[in-house]
């Protein structure tokens, strides 16, 4: 069983890079750009939708709507597009995921501001 778990999440992985490269890719309509690149981003980001220490429910987003989105986002991507990002996920599993302190930072930033705006909000509410 475990060995089927890691298989899988190995193939889950795999298809984040597919759509990493489909997001770059100048064949793939701005729409469908637009989707992949926030499953992309929410599959990279540290914070989850549901938090994982609520019981049961804080897997949900890995088990469930992770992989759902990943589909949804494969099945709208050209097959010609698809086929060329299959070989560079592979090549990039082969010599590890790229690192984008960049886009990281403003993800970071964007949270920040988030959580921020949140704590003015509540001080606001409670004064």
């Amino acid at each position: 069983m475990f060995a089927k778990m890691k298989a899988w999440a190995r193939n889950l992985k795999r298809q984040i890079f597919i759509l990493y490269y489909a997001c770059k890719d100048v064949r793939v309509p701005w729409y469908v750009k637009a989707f992949t690149a926030c499953v992309v981003a929410y599959a990279f980001s540290p914070i989850d939708l549901i938090p994982d220490f609520i019981p049961i429910l804080g897997y949900l987003d890995d088990v469930i709507l992770l992989p759902l989105g990943i589909m949804l986002a494969l099945k709208m991507i050209p097959k010609d597009v698809l086929a060329d990002c299959e070989v560079k996920a592979e090549e990039m599993m082969k010599n590890g995921k790229p690192k984008n302190w960049i886009v990281g930072s403003i993800i970071v930033l964007i949270w920040g501001v988030i959580a921020v705006w949140a704590v003015m909000k509540i001080y606001q509410f409670l004064n």
